[in-house]
């Protein structure tokens, strides 16, 4: 570091010096983990506006676009910040949209932002390589380096937290799908970048591509009962991917792996109760840390709960039972590290 660098970085207010101090630590020990590596200086984020509209400043909540470099290459996210934003670290929601899809579409499937800014949260949805995730730990011939996804994603976060936006003791992920996938890998390889995960239509990869938790981290899975495209049984022998894309990650069952979280937190029995339209399984007290809850939906599809999004033939019916959006963010509230 040179004298300039350190000079300007102990002119800097307290907030701004502690969040480059939790930025530092976070990737030394992320990097030691085997959870990512120490991101690379970013980009400046972009100008352009977001899909969803022209960016705002004030009290308006603001979108932008911008890109971060990671092992040598160029990756973009687009961050949401709540209305009324005062500049403060605050919860970090990190969201990865389904295979096939895009940041916006999770958006305007989830209705997160309004849900988020209701909460103070910023929401990042970063953008998968040839709209995909590498959920599984296995290699393949699209996807050669199958830790190059949490590479990013620890990243994000890093930078997030170094440029004080981001509060290091309120990280949370989740996603849809394939991106529900994405998101219990996170949580299962990376369980000290978090303080909770949860995961819509997405199970723990298995086989070759198998992921393991390996640590205590509270973790909600919402599953439709009746989802056709990746049954909550698991997908055990998935069908050949479409000439030239990813081939299919095979699955363990949503109870299976929400028990292997519960093991990896030490929870002892599960309990179950049925509620308006879903089952809800609880592993361990509710209040602490390594609570594991899966809420199975009566009737539900491979949908978003209480999303107005009209899913893709075939994907079976989004209930309304449950709004999986105000649930995961209300579960992410009540945890932090």
């Amino acid at each position: 570091m040179t004298h300039r660098d350190a000079s300007s970085r102990r002119n800097l207010p307290f907030p701004a010096r502690t969040a480059l101090s939790w930025a530092a630590a976070l990737a030394l020990g992320l990097t030691a983990a085997g959870c990512g590596s120490a991101p690379e200086r970013p980009d400046p984020p972009s100008s352009p506006p977001s899909a969803g509209g022209a960016t705002r400043t004030g009290s308006a909540a603001a979108d932008t676009r911008a890109q971060l470099r990671v092992d040598g290459g160029v990756r973009s996210y687009l961050l949401h910040r709540p209305g009324g934003h005062d500049g403060g670290a605050r919860p970090l929601v990190v969201a990865f949209h389904g295979r096939g899809s895009s940041a916006q579409e999770l958006r305007e499937q989830t209705r997160l932002d309004a849900a988020a800014d209701a909460r103070g949260m910023l929401v990042a949805y970063p953008e998968g390589l040839r709209k995909a995730w590498g959920a599984g730990s296995g290699a393949t011939r699209q996807r050669p380096n199958p830790d190059a996804d949490v590479r990013f994603t620890t990243s994000l976060v890093a930078e997030l937290v170094r440029s004080g936006q981001a509060d290091p003791r309120r990280v949370y992920v989740t996603g849809f799908s394939n991106g529900g996938s994405m998101a219990l890998r996170v949580a299962a390889q990376c369980p000290t970048l978090l303080a909770g995960a949860a995961s819509v239509s997405g199970e723990l990869p298995t086989g070759r591509a198998a992921v393991t938790p390996t640590g205590a981290l509270p973790v909600m899975v919402v599953y439709g009962e009746d989802d056709p495209v990746r049954p909550p049984a698991g997908l055990a022998t998935p069908g050949p991917a479409p000439a030239g894309e990813e081939p299919i990650t095979p699955t363990m069952s949503v109870r299976a792996g929400a028990e292997a979280f519960a093991r990896a937190g030490g929870e002892g029995p599960p309990a179950t109760r049925t509620g308006p339209g879903y089952d809800r399984t609880v592993w361990g007290r509710e209040a602490s840390r390594a609570t594991v809850e899966v809420l199975l939906v009566h009737g539900g599809g491979h949908t978003w709960p209480g999303s107005h999004h009209t899913p893709p033939a075939g994907f079976g019916r989004t209930s309304t039972a449950l709004d999986a959006t105000r649930t995961i963010l209300d579960f992410f509230a009540a945890h932090r590290r």
